[in-house]
Order: structure tokens, then sequence, then C-alpha cells
């Protein structure tokens, strides 16, 4: 199998869902997950933090359009082969639309020198999860204890932001724009310190370009809707199947999923809007127009499907098919 054709091919089909109005700006989502296996399978290690043996695949979406998911081995850094599998989608994306934006966000796991010594060079920003220490916190103390001063009066979880210039003392080749939030969420009191809640993003966007707040709370926190995405793939279209013996197999199985996942997901864009379904999640449309009952049979000219007469969902169906039918002799229509 070529998998490298497999991987053009998920970024293609994005293209072409977007050619009728190229946008300004994509915002690629980086995460990992935990993949559980239960056998002896080739490339599956215990991983500290899940508790148990496991993949730990790589995926990268541009909003709800899948653009990488990759297999890896679990006994890799979170952002281990990050930067080629950005480095491959970013190309294929500036080959169309060559002065598109590219925003990169992620965790913490993926706020390494690579990725962003890379997007600095090639001028793809960054938005990515910064682990607290002790100097940061200590850069903070004065917001931190304005946010707890405004817990105490309101009763009320409290946030103050900050702006940030930081380098880390060997890691990082330059100093970089920091937000950091100061956040308490239950006030302090005599011999009780409360509970904070410090939180910290490095970014390549200046201020200029986007405030302390709005980066925080609107830009960088929206990539946990990304987590809902590797859900359905996992939880709904079964890529957690990798019982096959080697990597290779594995991740055979993993690109089925991820097929299933683009499919539901044109289907969901292009014949589900404007019906009760235009944001259900995959498994919801499964049960709902794939998972029913129907006679087959097959002619010379045709493939006759007859459903039961008490079927809830005939009328959905049918306003389905006939979408897909008016898709496909639209040869204009590019989805």
């Amino acid at each position: 199998m070529d998998h490298a054709a497999v991987d053009r091919l998920l970024v293609d089909l994005f293209l072409q869902a977007a050619a009728a109005a190229p946008p300004a700006e994509i915002i690629l989502d980086l995460d990992a997950t935990d993949d559980p296996v239960h056998g002896a399978q080739e490339g599956r290690f215990f991983h500290g933090y899940y508790g148990h043996y496991c993949y730990l695949p790589l995926y990268i979406f541009a909003g709800e359009h899948l653009l990488c998911a990759r297999l890896r081995p679990a006994n890799i850094d979170a952002s281990a082969g990050a930067l080629e599998e950005v480095e491959r989608i970013v190309a294929q994306l500036r080959a169309v639309w060559p002065a598109v934006r590219i925003v990169l966000r992620a965790d913490s796991g993926f706020c390494r020198e690579t990725l962003m010594a890379w997007g600095d060079a090639h001028a793809v920003d960054y938005v990515f999860g910064l682990a607290k220490n002790e100097r940061l916190t200590a850069m903070i103390t004065v917001e931190l204890a304005q946010a707890d001063a405004m817990c105490a009066a309101t009763g009320q979880a409290a946030r103050v932001f900050a702006e940030l210039t930081y380098q880390t003392r060997d890691s990082w080749s330059r100093a970089r724009r920091v937000v950091a939030k100061a956040e308490q969420l239950t006030p302090s009191t005599a011999g009780d310190d409360g509970k904070s809640n410090p939180r910290f993003v490095v970014t390549s966007l200046s201020a200029d370009t986007l405030a302390a707040r709005p980066l925080y709370e609107e830009l960088y926190c929206a990539r946990g809707e990304m987590e809902n995405r590797i859900k359905e793939q996992q939880l709904m279209l079964f890529a957690d199947r990798t019982s096959a013996a080697t990597l290779r197999a594995n991740q055979l199985r993993l690109y089925f999923s991820s097929i299933g996942y683009v499919l539901l997901h044109a289907l969901r864009r292009l014949a589900l809007a404007g019906t009760a379904l235009a944001r259900a999640q995959c498994h919801t449309i499964r049960l709902t127009l794939l998972k029913i009952g129907a006679r087959v049979r097959v002619t010379t000219r045709k493939v006759w499907l007859a459903l039961a007469s008490g079927c809830p969902h005939a009328a959905l169906f049918t306003r389905v098919h006939e979408t897909l039918r008016a898709l496909a002799t639209a040869p204009a229509r590019r989805c």
C-alpha cells in the first residue's frame, strides 16, 4: 500500500472542499492520544501517563477536516514526527494557496524548539501551551495577587492576563512572547493559599495581532474541539481496532477508520446541511442512516433498496439520497 498517497489524499480532499472559497487562515490542530492494545503488537509500549500498553497516534485536523492520522509507538515524545508531518501538509497547502496564513495550535506536549524555530523560519505562526515552572509563576506574582483579591471580593473565580517575554535557559534559541493566565479558583484565607490555576501559552503572534485574553480564551482554548473529532474516530469509527501483529498493518487499519471519518464528514457537510443531523456526531449518523435494515435486490440495470415501511427516517434517507445524486451529476461542483 502507498501510505504517502493516502496522506496526500487527506489533504487533497480538504483542498477540494474549500476550493470554492479559499480561506485566508488555516489553523492546524495537533494532538496525540492513546490507543490501548491488549496483545504483543509491534511498537506497543507501556505509557506511564495513560497507565497501560498502547500506541500513541498523532492527529492533525483543520477544523473538522482530518489531515493526518499517524500511528506511532508509545515510547516517544508526544511531538515526535510532528515536524515532518507539518512540513508535508504546509507544502501541500501552499502549493495551492501560496498566500494562506497558517497557525499551528497544540498543548504543551508540542511546545518544542524544533517546531517553533521551523515556524519562525517559514512564516508559520503557532500557539502552544507552555508547561508552568517556578520562573514563569514568579513572573506573574502581581497578577496572581490581583486575581486573588478579585476572587475574594466576588466569591467567584477570577482571571487576570499578563504579557511576558520569556526564554528557557537552554532549549529555546531566542526569547518569545508568552501569554499568562493568572487564575484564582478559590480565595486565599488565613493559613490557606486558596486554589490558583496559572497557565501559560507561547506564541509567534504579536500583541497587535491578538491581545492576551482573546488569544488564550478564544484562540488557544478552541483547540479542545479537536478532541471531539478524535473521539468520533476512535470511539465511533473504530480507530482503536489495531490488533494486527505489525505496526504497518495497524497503520492500514487506522487509514480505514480515517477514510470512514472523511466520508461521514463529507456526508454531514454536503448532504445533511439544513437537517436535524447537520451537526450530529458520526455515531448518530451511522445509526440513523446506515445501520438500518433493508432488502437489497440487484437487477441488470439497478440496485433496489427496500426500507421497512415503518422506518422513522425514511424521508431523511430519501432527501440525502437525492442530494447526493444531484451532486454526482454536477461536475462543476467540487466536494
